[in-house]
């Protein structure tokens, strides 16, 4: 999984995908989501890395089953959070 860290002036993003998405584009309706490289390409890190950024950071942007799965396993998101574009699961943590 690639995990990408978005430092802006009040925000910081967190965008994590699943390494076989980088690139691709899926459509459905009148939902799209575009897994641009400039966005989601970061670094591959070992899950429990992973998991103490994701806990860490209350902005996370995931895309991909792999990805998903994880943030539900350790209760980051819950599955009723989760959207699917072309049977590609999506979610967006956006806190406070």
């Amino acid at each position: 999984m690639y995990l990408k860290i978005h430092n802006k002036r009040d925000s910081h993003i967190i965008a994590l995908c699943d390494e076989d998405l980088i690139g691709k584009k899926f459509e459905e309706k009148d939902l799209q989501l575009e897994v641009s490289e400039s966005f989601y390409k970061g670094e591959i890190l070992p899950e429990d890395k992973i998991i103490e950024l994701l806990k860490n950071f209350n902005n996370i942007n995931i895309v991909g089953k792999k990805s998903i799965n994880l943030a539900i396993k350790n209760k980051i998101i819950e599955k009723g959070h989760i959207i699917k574009i072309k049977n590609i699961p999506h979610a967006q943590v956006i806190g406070l």
